[in-house]
Parts: C-alpha cells; structure tokens; sequence
C-alpha cells in the first residue's frame, strides 16, 4: 500500500524528487569525464556552486553541526529519509557530500557499475564499519562465523580482526601466502561472511591475483573486501576487476599534505553477499549511512573533507611523482652491500612483480607503476637496523606513511609491535625491516640520507 503523506510532506518529497533527477543526470555526464577532471571537480559544478555555495568555485567548507528547517514537514520529510538532508553533522554534511561523491566517482572509474562511498573519521573507522554488519548477521545455533583474510596487513588492521572480532564471535583464517589462490580456497566454507586483502600490502609489498579471489568470494556468494590505502584510485581501482568492496585511509596517500586524518568505504552498487538482504546489497555504503554509521557515530570533521578534497584534485600527479622517485631509491638500496632485501613491487626481480604488473598502472595508461611505499631488510642484527634508523637525518622517523615527505619506521618497534612476535612471523615482518614511504623530494638527496646512515652500520 502506497504510503499516505500531508500535502506539506508531498511537496517537499516532489521538489527533492526532482533535485534528485537532477544530480543523477549530472552525476552521469560527470562519470564520462576523464579521471583528472573528476578529481578536479567532482559533483561540484557551475550549477551546484551558484545554488549551494554562493559562486565559490571551491566546494565550502559547512561548519555548522546541524540544518535549519522550514517547517514541520520539511522536518518529518528529512528525518524520516524521504529526502535527502543532512540534519545533524554526526550523520552527514555538505562538505562530506561532496568528498564521497569524488571518491565514488574515481573508485567506479571504468568500471562498468556504479558505486556510492562513505567517508569516516579515520581509515581503521572505515574497515571496521565495512566488515562489522557482514559478521553481526544471525547465524544458526553452532554456527562459527568466519573470514578470510590476508595476513600481510597494516598492525591495527590485524589487531582489529585477531581480536576485536574474536571478541565478537567472528573467526578469522589468515592466508600466509595471498598470491596463492588455493591457499584461500581451501579456508572459504559455507560459514564464511567475507574474503579481505590489502594490496600493496603495508609493509610487506603483498600482492595477489584480484580478479581471481573476487570470482572464488562470488562463487561462495560473498563479498570481497579490498583495501588500496597505498595504491588509491590513480594505480588502482579493485571495483573495476571484481572486487565489492573498498576501504580507504584517506590520512595516507589521498591527504599527502599530512593535515587531517579520514577514511573512506567505497562499495559497488549490487555487491554480492548470500546474508544481506537485497536492499542493502543494493546500496551498502549509503546503508551503512542512514543506520548503522548513524547509530555508532564515526563521523568526519567537514574540516577534513574541506583538506582531502583538495588533496585529491593533484592525486595522480603526486602518486606518479613519488611512484617515480621510490623507483629510483628502490634501484639504489637493491644493489648496497648492506641491504639483503628490497620488496618493491616495481622492481623486475621481485617475485610479484608480473602479478602487480597487472593490477598497478597510471589511470588512462598501460604503464605499470607501482606507488611511495617499499620496505627492506639491514643484513645484519635488529640493533644494527636501529643504529641505521637512528642515523637518518633528512628522512623523518614516524610512523606515518603516504606524505609528501619522505618517512620511515621499524614495523616491529612501531605498526606491528602490538600483534606480538608470533603474528609478526605470521605476516612476514623482522626485526631488520624498515618501511620507507618516499616523498616528493628529489630521489638523489633521500639516497645521499640513506647512503650515510648505512655507512654507520
């Protein structure tokens, strides 16, 4: 039965209606452009800045935590979801609008289907909003919820999943080697909520076969989740081979600049999941919006969406800048003496480097590229890796990563230290490792840095 609305209601719900027609027709011309004007643009067009944000021709930044109304049917009309509003800035904002509909925008980039996003208060907020409602699902009396995922993650990423959603009753299966596809078929069964990898990983450099293990998620009628914090929509966009789902930390290689931290769902419209019912699969990520994000409350500051959505209008230059410059350190510290291992991806002797060959290329290029980040391994003891990591002078040591300038930490001392020896073992990740994010300086003095604090070991 058709729902009976006051003519008050009505009104606002046709002008909305219509508004919205507006934006999907827009929003259509706008998914035709090419990657660097969405980025530039996004839904904020000349149209969009003469009736929202008085001519500005950069989006405004809405600091006020709550919307006015008209009147009371305008008032019902917005709570009661019948038209869109932002009515308290803990469930959404203009300024936030407008990020998520950019990072939607470039995630569904060439992909075939449409995707909606929601941006979160951090990357670590946005993973656990992503897998938290797949895992909270009733399951039959002796029913041992589970998931499968990659052991080679970020250290709060393994964290949340070894015990946070132990906690909660969801198993986790971790894959050793990834790029095996057998080694997760074989802990995919019939109680299996979801399949998550990170790829590049972070520290490690894992890589694996993405359009493969979004097949064997399909085939068991679950999604996969992927998390491309390193990668970002300008190497890499998972929807476009299959995935269902991505997550970002906007905090890293999206917000460069270092000024705000945030994170980012990103999911495929119609994603695959045998628990969901289907009007969520149809739309999870604006789902999670109107109720479970609601309810918990992880929300971002306008202020961060006003950062990361200028960060993200020169994202592929930056990440082709840095891309270029980690090639030329990584070729450095592959041929020193004091080095026993190099993982980056980009160099032809490392043994993922034809899987990310396929996965890793420049938006609008056939060229691999393959991002800032790398790590490697000091020959030598945990004490000789500290003294070198003591010594560096123009690289910062913190525990950040994705800037514009260079940074380096220990993984095992730093991101990794609270899963313990025996989960550091697990994901592949020494004592001797050090993770180096290189910046936008120029590569001949991030190796003249680490040339002398190499000569102190």
């Amino acid at each position: 039965m058709e729902q009976q609305f006051s003519p008050g209601i009505r009104r606002y719900v046709e002008k909305a209606n219509e508004l919205g027609e507006r934006r999907r027709q827009y929003r259509a011309q706008v998914r035709a452009l090419k990657f660097d004007t969405i980025a530039v643009h996004g839904m904020y067009g000349v149209e969009e800045a003469f009736s929202g944000g008085q001519g500005g021709l950069i989006e405004p930044l809405f600091l006020s935590t709550s919307q006015a109304y008209r009147d009371s049917d305008e008032m019902e009309a917005g709570l009661g979801y019948l038209i869109p509003t932002w009515c308290y800035s803990r469930i959404h904002n203009p300024t936030v609008f407008y990020l998520e509909e950019t990072l939607a925008l470039l995630e569904a980039y060439g992909c075939a289907d449409d995707a909606s996003a929601l941006a979160t208060a951090s990357g670590m907020s946005a993973i656990k909003q992503a897998v938290e409602p797949l895992v909270a699902l009733t399951s039959a009396p002796g029913e041992q919820i589970n998931f499968v995922s990659a052991a080679q993650l970020y250290g709060g990423t393994f964290q949340l999943f070894n015990l946070r959603m132990r906690e909660r009753g969801a198993q986790v299966r971790w894959v050793t080697e990834p790029w095996d596809i057998e080694a997760w078929a074989k802990l995919v069964d019939g109680n299996t909520r979801f399949i998550y990898g990170e790829m590049p990983s972070n520290p490690q450099q894992a890589c694996f076969d993405i359009r493969a293990i979004a097949e064997l998620a399909h085939s068991h009628g679950i999604p996969f989740i992927v998390d491309s914090t390193i990668a970002t929509p300008a190497l890499m966009r998972p929807l476009q081979h299959g995935a269902d789902i991505v997550v970002q930390s906007l905090t890293k290689t999206i917000g460069a600049g270092g000024f705000t931290i945030g994170g980012a769902v990103i999911a495929r419209h119609g994603l695959t999941s045998r628990h969901l019912p289907d009007e969520v699969r149809a739309d999870y990520a604006t789902w999670l919006k109107l109720w479970p994000f609601r309810d918990s409350g992880p929300c971002m500051s306008p202020h961060s969406a006003f950062f990361l959505l200028n960060e993200l209008r020169t994202l592929r230059l930056k990440v082709e800048f840095m891309s270029a410059n980690t090639m030329e350190v990584a070729r450095y510290l592959a041929k020193h003496p004091k080095v026993e291992r190099v993982d980056y991806l980009g160099l032809p002797e490392h043994p993922l480097y034809s899987c990310a060959s396929r996965y890793l290329r420049m938006v609008d290029s056939d060229e691999p590229t393959f991002g800032h980040l790398m790590s490697f391994t000091i020959k030598g003891s945990a004490a000789d890796t500290r003294r070198f990591f003591d010594a560096l002078k123009r690289i910062y040591r913190a525990t950040d990563l994705g800037r514009i300038k260079s940074v380096a930490t220990i993984p095992a001392i730093s991101t990794h230290m609270q899963q313990g020896e025996e989960g550091r073992q697990l994901a592949g990740i020494p004592p001797t490792m050090v993770r180096l994010c290189v910046g936008g300086e120029h590569p001949a003095d991030v190796i003249a840095d680490l040339d002398q604090a190499l000569a102190k070991i």
